[in-house]
């Protein structure tokens, strides 16, 4: 049974070149999806986001490229690249590209729940 999917392996890669801007959206690649864990790679374009919402998980963004804001219980971070933070689970949160922004999306989810 493969668990990954999207992404090459037995290859070095670049996480960030598995992805693309483009303008006016926000693009996603599931690279994992189960009951106990997602693995997702997003690519926002300046200005675009993902407004509040919460997890039953906790998830940990790992900025991959360019500018990001991470609002978690109305506190806002900034994240650039090779940086993370962690978004606890059932805390609202929200992501947005103050300029073009990529990040990969570790969310672990408790005893198996999506």
């Amino acid at each position: 049974m493969e668990v990954l999917k999207n992404i090459d392996p037995k290859k070095v890669l670049n996480l960030g070149d598995l992805i693309s801007y483009v303008d006016g959206q926000v693009v996603s690649r599931t690279l994992v999806q189960n009951s106990g864990i997602g693995l997702t790679l997003f690519a926002f374009a300046q200005g675009e986001g993902i407004s509040t919402h919460k997890s039953e998980g906790d998830a940990i963004v790992i900025a991959l490229d360019g500018v990001g804001e991470i609002t978690i219980d109305d506190e806002k971070f900034t994240i650039k690249s090779g940086e993370s933070i962690v978004m606890p689970a059932n805390h609202p949160h929200a992501i947005y590209g103050i300029e073009n922004f990529k990040m990969l999306l570790v969310v672990a989810f408790p005893g198996g729940k999506k």
